[in-house]
């Protein structure tokens, strides 16, 4: 399987995810199928088939999170020397060449991204668009609802 990319912050928040589903989540699954039993027939036992569908998503989710983290190349935006380019990891400043608004992104792994966080997947549109461009380049990208063009005012790895 190929690596991963994450940042720092992306790493910290899938490894947190994952300690709460095997510290807190698992036991209390557990615990609520070990009570589930205690009530007879498991045959039509709604608690008990609940709690069994509950155990099925948490491991199948700390076994997802294991192997992305196995598998993660860890970035620290901070130690990147870009070269005021457009890399992984680097925060950009973008004016939208039609309506003048100024927006920042952060472009981070798939599993990090969060639009309402400023952080888009290295495999959007927009992202792709951007890598290897520099400040004052323009990048055009093909959105759903046609061509936009993006002014690159700003490339800082923090």
């Amino acid at each position: 399987m190929s690596k991963i990319p994450l940042t720092i912050v992306g790493a910290e928040k899938m490894r947190a995810e994952l300690h709460e589903l095997k510290i807190v989540r698992r036991p209390a699954i557990i615990a609520a199928i070990a009570e589930a039993r205690s009530h007879g027939d498991l045959s039509e036992n709604a608690e008990y088939a609940a709690a069994k569908e509950r155990q099925s998503f948490v491991e199948g989710r700390i076994a997802e999170l294991e192997n992305k983290l196995s598998n993660a190349q860890i970035i620290n935006p901070a130690l990147i020397d870009g070269d005021g380019c457009c890399v992984f990891g680097a925060t950009i400043e973008l004016e939208d060449m039609t309506s003048g608004e100024v927006v920042t992104y952060q472009i981070v792994g798939d599993d990090e991204a969060d639009i309402k966080q400023g952080k888009i997947s290295i495999s959007s549109p927009i992202a792709r668009a951007l890598i290897g461009k520099s400040s004052g380049d323009v990048a055009e990208v093909k959105a759903p609802g046609g061509m936009r063009e993006y002014e690159i005012l700003d490339v800082k790895y923090i």
